[in-house]
């Protein structure tokens, strides 16, 4: 297993917009072809405004797939366009679970 984690640092203000704009619109596409979240956060203490999402996937190919045929669907497209002026920074990183980790 592998899992992704993708961070976004969102505009000063506008983290109520970003959430509401996921919720109504991104996270059904993404329930729908990438299947697997594993938690969705926002920050409270230290850096404020940032949205951390996990999702986990077979293996890398698998990711692949799901997220090609995500970027095919123009619902996708549409939430970019609805949330790119929202975003300041955003980042992914590829977990790895460690042999004694509870989530393998």
């Amino acid at each position: 297993m592998f899992i992704e984690e993708r961070d976004y640092r969102i505009k000063t203000g506008k983290l109520a917009i970003f959430l509401e704009a996921y919720e109504t619109l991104g996270l059904p596409i993404q329930t729908q072809y990438l299947g697997r979240m594993i938690g969705h956060f926002t920050t409270d203490i230290g850096e404020l405004n940032h949205v951390v999402s996990l999702w986990a996937y077979d293996s890398l190919d698998d990711r692949a797939r799901r997220r090609q045929a995500m970027f095919e669907d123009r619902r996708w497209q549409d939430y970019l366009q609805a949330t790119t002026d929202l975003i300041d920074v955003q980042s992914s990183r590829i977990l790895r679970p460690s042999a004694f980790s509870p989530l393998r």
